[in-house]
C-alpha cells in the first residue's frame, strides 16, 4: 500500500475512535503510521500506544514512524535531544522500537556529526531501524549523509495539487520566470536519484487558514475538474487529488491526515485508478499553475 496514515490530529480522539481508525487502516492495507513528538504534545502517540498495548499482535504488521526536532520556539537536532525524544516516543507508543525516525525540520545550529552519532546510537540500541528527514533540501541531506553511516531513506515534503513547487520548478528550467528559482536544490529529482522516498504531507491542504482545497470556493475550477474525473473513475474528488500524487513516477507516498474512517475508505480508492497524462496536467493547470 502506497498510503500512510498521519496522526497530527489524533490527540482529540478517544480510545474507541482511535481503535476503529487503526482497524480500518489495517483492514484496508494501510500499515504505515506517521507520528511526531509534538503532535498533541505527545497525546497522539499516547492514544495509539494505549490501543496497541491491547492489541500487541498488530505491531508485527505495522510500520511506525515518528519525528523529532521541534521544540517550543526553536528547533533542536542535538544528539541529546534526538535520543531523549526517541525514548519518550517509545514510551508513549508502548513499543520497543521505531521502524523509522525522521528529523522534523532543519536546525541551522545542527552539528551533522552529532546527528550521525545519534543515528548510530539508536541503531546499535535497536531503538530505530531506518532514518530520514522532513522538509530538507538536497544540500542539507548531503551534509547529513556525509556524517552518517545510516542511509537517509525518506524525506517528508509538503506536496499537493495546490502546493506543487517541487514539480513546478522542474518545468521552468532554462527560463527567466520566477518559478525557475531553485529553492530546494531540485529536491524531487535529487531524492529520485538517491533512492530517497518522498512522503507528501498535507496532500489535500490549501493553507493553514482555509485548510482543504476540496469544496473550497477559492478553487472552483479545480473542484469542477476533480468532480468530472472522479465521476469517470467512480471515486471522490478527494481521492482523485490523492491519485494525482500517486500518478507521479517518483513513487511518492501521501500522508493522509483524516481521523474519519469513512473518509479514509474513500481515499483508499485512489490506489485503484491511474490518471492519464492528460488528466494529470489538466488538474495541475486547474489548480492555478501554468506551463512555461
Amino acid at each position: 500500500m502506497k498510503l500512510i496514515l498521519g496522526t497530527m490530529r489524533w490527540a482529540k480522539l478517544d480510545y474507541e475512535s482511535a481503535q476503529t481508525l487503526i482497524e480500518t487502516a489495517l483492514d484496508n492495507g494501510i500499515s504505515f503510521f506517521d507520528f511526531a513528538d509534538i503532535y498533541g504534545s505527545g497525546k497522539s502517540e499516547e492514544i495509539f500506544g494505549e490501543v496497541l498495548s491491547d492489541h500487541p499482535t498488530w505491531r508485527d504488521d505495522m510500520i511506525i514512524q515518528s519525528k523529532c526536532g521541534i521544540r517550543p520556539g526553536y528547533y533542536d537536532l542535538s544528539k541529546e535531544h534526538i535520543l531523549e525524544s526517541v525514548d519518550k516516543s517509545l514510551e508513549r507508543l508502548q513499543t520497543d522500537h521505531l521502524d523509522v525516525l525522521l528529523l522534523h525540520r532543519p536546525d541551522v545550529l545542527m552539528d551533522p556529526a552529532e546527528v550521525g552519532a545519534a543515528f548510530d546510537t539508536l541503531k546499535e540500541q535497536g531503538k530505530v531501524r531506518y532514518f530520514g528527514v522532513s522538509n530538507m533540501s538536497s544540500s542539507q541531506i548531503e551534509l547529513l549523509q556525509q556524517h552518517s553511516t545510516e542511509k537517509i531513506l525518506f524525506n517528508q515534503l509538503q506536496f499537493s495539487l495546490v502546493h506543487a513547487g517541487i514539480v513546478g520548478q522542474g518545468m521552468y528550467v532554462n527560463t527567466n520566470e520566477p518559478e525557475a528559482t531553485d529553492r530546494d536544490g531540485g529536491i524531487l529529482e535529487y531524492c529520485r536519484a538517491q533512492g530517497i522516498t518522498v512522503q507528501a504531507w498535507s496532500p489535500l491542504q490549501a493553507s493553514f487558514e482555509s485548510w482543504t482545497f476540496i469544496d473550497n470556493p477559492h478553487y472552483k475550477a479545480l473542484n469542477e475538474k476533480l468532480e468530472l474525473i472522479g465521476s469517470k473513475y467512480g471515486i471522490s474528488p478527494a481521492a482523485v487529488a490523492i491519485a494525482w500524487i500517486l500518478r507521479h513516477p517518483a513513487d511518492i507516498r501521501p500522508v493522509l491526515g483524516t481521523t474519519n474512517p469513512e473518509h479514509l475508505l474513500e481515499l483508499v480508492k485512489a490506489t485503484t485508478v491511474e490518471l492519464t497524462r492528460k488528466e494529470w496536467y489538466e488538474l495541475y493547470i486547474e489548480a492555478g499553475h501554468q506551463l512555461p
